[in-house]
């Protein structure tokens, strides 16, 4: 009688060598964009710090200083105008992350992604610590601040056109929906540790609450250039079928991926190798943009990103301001838009993928965001249950087409059957496409920072007409989707 595998042996063999290294990649890949988020969230929760109520703090005995109303802030964030000052700040990172962002994905297909990666976060962790050390070396200048928030945002944009092109380059379109919404969790789970790594030293010694974040940036980098493989073949395993579900299914193509090109006696032509012989050269930017769908998504993800931005750095003082919470409490409570993200964005891909139509499932969780943020506004704060409940269905609905849109829909159009196979252009049209959500993200947190002394109504009568618009854009993609639709019906019925 032979003795039968142990269970765990079993397991291991149950996947294939191709299964491993992609379960692999989405991991390390996970990791690092984690990082990157984890490495932007310090300068919110430290802004408290900079700049509080020094008459509520123990002032010790060796600190002779008579003002005792700015005593305990950090110059030069302890004059009146401290708002404008953090507003600099944030801008500085944002505005250069949004320019930025348009050159990144340009790079990123032209060097190798392992060393673009590695280089980037490196840069990032040594900016996210120079920052830190402003503390230490006792620096009150807002230019070294600002300057610093420049040239960490210009770094940080090498992190998102590089890690989606990979995962790409692993994953075909079939369940690519479900796997990117559970994978680009790692946004808020960036976001929720970076709170909770920078609030451990906030209160003690702020240059840490940077420091910590940008030794792991840099550690991740250290150890994406020894791990990442950035295609399958590199590595001799198979690369991914580039073909939609529904297709095999039904017999017809979605309708916004459809190209006159792969069309051949009525049957849809297999994508060709990506490394094709004429087809392997990096696309330029207005090739980018002339792929079906990529304005549009563009234009839409610009709004949809102007809306969760402004929830992440104005949301923590809007609960502080309105429900009362001390400013501790305010950020812990912050933290559950993102538990509700995650669960939108994993929603929003399952849905995406069972139905085929991206730009339907974007257009109705948007819809659905704008009375629910109206509501949130209005009642959101009568109750903690209300809160907390508000918060994640708010959360789920304003993050999960952002989440769709970056990862799976920018995955999609980068592998477009219109590039016969050339997925360089991966990382181009993720940049285009992120980048110009990146300029809703510069632009949110500055408009409501302009708009929120005319009262929190108007803040989100903004955010709300601001869904409206992102849904405006995808109109013609919905029209779109839905004709494909109609013609599938009668065919599933004869």
């Amino acid at each position: 009688m032979g003795t039968s595998l142990a269970p765990g042996i079993r397991l291991i063999t149950a996947f294939s060598r191709d299964s491993w290294y992609r379960g692999f990649i989405l991991l390390l890949t996970f990791l690092f964009y984690t990082a990157y988020h984890l490495s932007r969230k310090p300068i919110s929760i430290v802004k408290g710090e900079l700049h509080r109520n020094c008459s509520g703090v123990i002032r010790p005995t060796d600190v002779n200083i008579t003002n005792n109303v700015t005593w305990c802030n950090w110059a030069p964030f302890d004059q009146d105008n401290y708002n404008t000052l953090f507003g600099v700040l944030d801008n500085s990172f944002l505005v250069a992350y949004a320019i930025g962002m348009f050159f990144s994905g340009i790079f990123g297909e032209r060097l190798p992604l392992r060393y673009y990666l590695s280089f980037g976060m490196l840069m990032s962790g040594l900016f996210t610590c120079l920052f830190g050390l402003g503390f230490y070396w006792n620096i009150h200048s807002l230019g070294y601040y600002a300057f610093i928030q420049v040239l960490n945002g210009l770094m940080q944009t090498t992190g998102w056109p590089a890690v989606v092109a990979c995962v790409g380059n692993w994953f075909g379109k079939g369940k690519r929906g479900f796997i990117m919404g559970v994978w680009n969790s790692h946004t808020s789970v960036g976001n929720i540790l970076g709170s909770l790594i920078a609030g451990a030293f906030v209160s003690s010694a702020w240059g840490l609450s940077f420091i910590v974040p940008g030794v792991i940036i840099a550690s991740t980098g250290v150890l994406c250039f020894f791990f990442l493989v950035e295609k399958p073949e590199d590595v001799n395993c198979s690369p991914p079928q580039h073909h939609n579900d529904l297709e095999s299914e039904s017999g017809e193509t979605d309708p916004l991926l459809q190209s006159p090109s792969h069309v051949a006696n009525g049957s849809i032509v297999a994508d060709a190798p990506d490394n094709a012989a004429g087809h392997s050269e990096a696309i330029s930017f207005w090739g980018a943009l002339s792929i079906p769908g990529v304005v549009e998504f563009s234009l839409c993800l610009l709004f949809a990103k102007l809306v969760s931005y402004t929830f992440l750095y104005w949301l923590p003082l809007y609960i502080s301001n309105v429900a009362h919470f001390e400013a501790k409490e305010a950020g812990d409570m912050s933290t559950l838009f993102d538990v509700g993200g995650i669960v939108g964005g994993i929603m929003a891909g399952v849905v995406s993928d069972y139905t085929g139509g991206r730009a339907t499932t974007c257009c109705v969780m948007l819809l659905a965001a704008a009375p629910m943020l109206f509501l949130y506004n209005h009642i959101g704060q009568r109750s903690l249950g209300t809160t907390i409940g508000m918060l994640l269905v708010c959360g789920g609905l304003v993050n999960g087409p952002y989440a769709l849109i970056t990862t799976a829909v920018s995955a999609d159009l980068g592998t477009h059957e219109s590039l016969r196979g050339n997925s360089r252009a991966l990382s181009t049209v993720t940049a285009i496409i992120d980048g110009t959500g990146s300029v809703g993200a510069a632009l949110g947190p500055l408009f409501a920072g302009l708009i929120s002394p005319s009262g929190w109504n108007n803040v989100f009568y903004m955010l709300i007409s601001a869904d409206m618009l992102a849904c405006l854009f995808l109109s013609r993609l919905v029209y779109k989707e839905a004709q494909g639709w109609c013609v599938r019906i009668p065919r599933v019925r004869g």
